[in-house]
């Protein structure tokens, strides 16, 4: 073999070595795109996309080829590379050959060009989908014939490409998708977007206003005090009932009255005439739920009772979107007054404050499976109700109780959780 041979063929083997290298980071560059981006851009009409989804429709064609090409450019290669180095060295050059073209091949058409198509695989995927769409078309018998033995080992194996994972993401795997987006999502974005996911954990009866804190139109009340009442209220909807919150008559709307109200012979059944008929919600009914239920029933506003009908509180649309958007005022700790923080750290909490509320606001984690409230937190820590002030650890955080009404803790004092590593050098005597 004289020179201009061996310079021939070791142009045809570093072709090769190319070949192995295209094929190699087409495999790990289709592999490693990411899918619902793909149908995004093709969606936008990108012509490299589309061709690269086409041929991800069929991943056992598109592997098969790809193996195909990558096995006979290698075992080819290997071949000329044998020849080559027994001319040059001998019977040696076997040894030589198998060593040297493992290493080339390891570095030039393996690790380099896979690593470069994992971190870039839209760039390698793309431009290469224009070579692997008509090199199938050519390879088909080829590729459907392997596929076929494939096929028939992988069912004498009792495998099935049904069985494989679906390409849907679960709950969960969203909620990671959301969190883990980056700079690409605001931060506020992904918060509103976690939210929605969590509406289905939550239900009415952990946004409700108590029934205790219900501002309601008592028909057995004087004219003059419902008079008063309605041109007093600081809410657009107000439950009218009877005696007692459990006999609710209707719900009226504010802004219905405004006529009403300039009128001097008002009476009671005047005031009935605008009301709407009360729309009860379950206490159990998840919030994603009740958000559709508004809708469908056209409602901003919902009783909440139990399983016995006894009114437990009130729900509106505003305070499932809260769930949603956050707080609608800017500083909640600063304005809301069941939450007063004090100059050294801790806060004046009222005790009918709900957990969630806590949580929110203060950036707390206090379990929210149990007690709804901190009154209820307190209790449940201390298994009784207390008829003293006294001091107390809930969850971490101590607790000092302020006030007792009728017994219901009405305010405490509550301090921020100790972090367990200066809590520690705190006990080191």
């Amino acid at each position: 073999m004289d020179g201009t041979s061996l310079t021939a063929l070791s142009v045809i083997l570093v072709g090769l070595i190319m070949l192995s290298a295209f094929f190699s980071s087409s495999e790990t560059g289709m592999m490693s795109l990411n899918r619902y981006r793909l149908r995004h851009m093709a969606k936008t009409g990108h012509k490299g996309a589309k061709r690269a989804q086409g041929l991800l429709e069929r991943t056992d064609q598109l592997i098969g080829v790809i193996l195909i090409g990558n096995n006979f450019v290698n075992i080819l290669a290997s071949s000329i590379a044998t020849v080559i180095a027994i001319r040059i060295w001998g019977d040696a050059g076997i040894a030589i050959a198998t060593l040297l073209l493992t290493i080339v091949i390891l570095i030039f058409a393996e690790v380099t060009p896979k690593t470069l198509a994992a971190l870039f695989p839209e760039k390698i995927a793309f431009p290469a989908s224009y070579v692997l769409g008509p090199l199938l078309k050519i390879l088909y018998p080829v590729v459907w014939a392997v596929n076929l033995f494939t096929g028939a080992i992988l069912r004498v194996l009792r495998i099935s490409a049904s069985d494989a994972a679906s390409d849907h993401l679960s709950r969960e795997e969203l909620r990671t998708l959301v969190n883990e987006a980056g700079a690409l999502i605001p931060a506020k974005h992904k918060d509103m977007l976690v939210s929605i996911l969590d509406l289905e954990k939550v239900t009415v009866n952990d946004i409700m206003v108590p029934r205790n804190e219900i501002s309601g139109i008592d028909l057995d009340d004087d004219t003059d005090a419902i008079l008063h009442q309605l041109r007093n209220s600081q809410h657009t909807r107000l439950p009218v009932f009877k005696g007692d919150i459990n006999t609710i008559q209707g719900i009226l709307h504010l802004r219905n009255t405004t006529k009403l109200l300039q009128r001097d012979d008002i009476n009671k059944a005047m005031i009935m005439q605008l009301c709407q008929e009360p729309y009860f919600i379950p206490e159990s009914t998840p919030l994603n739920t009740q958000l559709i239920n508004f809708q469908k029933e056209k409602r901003r506003f919902g009783i909440v009772v139990d399983e016995y009908g006894d009114v437990l509180g009130l729900a509106t649309l505003e305070d499932i979107l809260e769930e949603i958007v956050g707080e609608f005022t800017t500083d909640y700790a600063a304005t809301s007054p069941d939450i007063i923080p004090l100059e050294d750290s801790t806060f004046i909490i009222d005790g009918t404050t709900s957990v969630r509320t806590i949580n929110k606001t203060l950036g707390w984690n206090l379990s929210i499976d149990g007690p709804k409230t901190l009154n209820g937190l307190i209790t449940e820590t201390l298994e009784n109700i207390p008829d003293t002030n006294v001091c107390l650890k809930v969850e971490g955080h101590r607790v000092e109780v302020l006030q007792i009404k009728d017994n219901v803790v009405k305010a405490a004092i509550v301090h921020p959780k100790i972090p367990r590593k200066r809590a520690n050098l705190i006990q080191t005597p």
